[in-house]
């Protein structure tokens, strides 16, 4: 099934605004047969047999990853000493990914589903707790997640034995201090448990020992929204939803000087020139798309040659990138890619927990060579020290975290794609996009 429009409305993920609905209450998404999945899941299925649909039906992280969830749910003890006291359910709501507004728009839209595959993933790996760690400056989310949980309290959704059962779960909001290495598991646990925000050891790995010690799942919001469509309709459904490997549906973003910039649903394995020709219009007049970010800027760029390719996880991984978070970054003809790949670099160079030496002095030594390249100031043999240390900063292993790793990964497919342009800003010393 590749046509949405004969997606049933339960399996939608942005229905409620393309029908022009705005906001979903509790009475819409109960009417829509909001929260049935979730009754399903707790009186009529087992843990183990929830876990077993999810990973059958291989629903894959949408926060960037792309690991699969029900093999992730399945990591999570649930026998002997390790499975005694609580265990956490932890939505990574913190989106700080430039380029990046999916989960907002979910969690704007429709915050009942969000909750309602909390519940079935909760139930799916016998958590009792669950917390929505939420980007600090998202305050109309905020809003309508903290209205969506009392709501569904007051039905009896949320709270002690849920759907007259044994099940007990409490959801709560945590707002983040705002820094993108929390998009990190371990670094957002530390955060959420009034730490700093700084990436953990591993092994051990959250689902074994996370938030306080205890088991601990973190998934991505988008990810858990896919839940209750899965329950409801079946893993072949969701399956048979995409146009390749992967299953489901997608949504995909788009940002740059298109005609219709947004957010769409669209299968799985939609191509690249499909989702910018034919659902955000297409470039503006008069501008030549050079290059993309598939999703979000800590991905390496992609080309002309690639945009015919679809987008699903080893296709993009395959042609030298990573899928990401689906929301792609556009670079037209106007737009400098040194002063792109230096502007890139400011950020995840902030951005950085500070524990690390070649993340910590390294980002801003690039951005600082970046700068006077952009500037006019480059010397001869400039772009060479670029790819040295690029290799060693991005080179997995060298730093605690893949933080560095990923902020690199702009830089080195810049370097390597649009490398004219980096030489003639040294050898005319002047930025060529910039008014003489």
């Amino acid at each position: 099934m590749h046509d949405l429009s004969t997606m049933p409305l339960t399996g939608r993920l942005l229905d409620a605004d393309a029908a022009g609905k705005g906001v979903v209450d509790l009475e819409a998404y109960e009417a829509s047969g909001g929260y049935q999945a979730a009754r399903q899941a707790v009186t009529g299925m087992t843990p183990a047999e929830i876990r077993e649909l999810v990973k059958d039906a291989n629903l894959r992280g949408r926060g960037g990853a792309g690991f699969p969830t029900g093999v992730k749910w399945g990591f999570v003890p649930m026998d002997g000493a390790a499975a005694e006291g609580h265990k956490y359910l932890v939505c990574n709501a913190d989106e700080m990914e430039p380029g990046t507004f999916k989960d907002r728009y979910l969690m704007e839209k429709d915050p009942h589903m969000l909750i309602e595959g909390m519940i079935i993933g909760a139930w799916a790996i016998e958590a009792d707790k669950a917390y929505v760690f939420l980007r600090g400056e998202y305050h109309e989310p905020y809003r309508q997640l903290q209205d969506a949980i009392a709501q569904a309290r007051s039905r009896g959704y949320l709270g002690e034995g849920i759907f007259g059962t044994g099940f007990n779960l409490e959801l709560a909001v945590h707002r983040s201090g705002g820094r993108y290495i929390c998009g990190e598991e371990t670094a957002l646990l530390n955060a959420l448990e009034g730490k700093r925000a700084q990436p953990r050891t591993k092994p051990p790995f959250p689902p074994a020992s996370g938030a306080w010690g205890r088991p601990t799942i973190v998934n991505n919001v988008e990810t858990l929204c896919n839940v209750p469509a899965i329950v409801t309709n079946g893993a072949d459904w969701f399956l048979e939803l995409g146009r390749g490997e992967d299953a489901g549906t997608k949504v995909f973003g788009v940002s740059g000087r298109v005609n219709n910039p947004g957010l769409w649903e669209l299968p799985m394995g939609t191509p690249i020139r499909e989702i910018i020709d034919d659902h955000a219009g297409g470039m503006q007049k008069g501008y030549r798309l050079r290059g993309i970010l598939p999703g979000g800027a800590s991905t390496e760029f992609l080309v002309e040659e690639h945009f015919d390719l679809p987008m699903e996880y080893a296709t993009i991984q395959a042609a030298g990138s990573r899928m990401g978070t689906g929301t792609m970054i556009l670079m037209d003809d106007s737009i400098c890619p040194v002063d792109m790949s230096r502007n890139l670099q400011h950020f995840f160079a902030q951005e950085s927990c500070g524990f690390c030496t070649p993340c910590r002095e390294g980002l801003p030594w690039v951005e600082q060579l970046l700068l006077d390249i952009e500037e006019g100031r480059g010397q001869p043999g400039d772009l060479e020290v670029l790819d040295r240390n690029a290799d060693f900063i991005g080179a997995p292993g060298n730093t605690f975290c893949l933080h560095a790793t990923g902020a690199i990964e702009p830089l080195m497919s810049a370097l390597k794609y649009f490398r004219d342009d980096f030489e003639a800003h040294i050898s005319t010393g002047r930025c060529p996009y910039r008014e003489a």
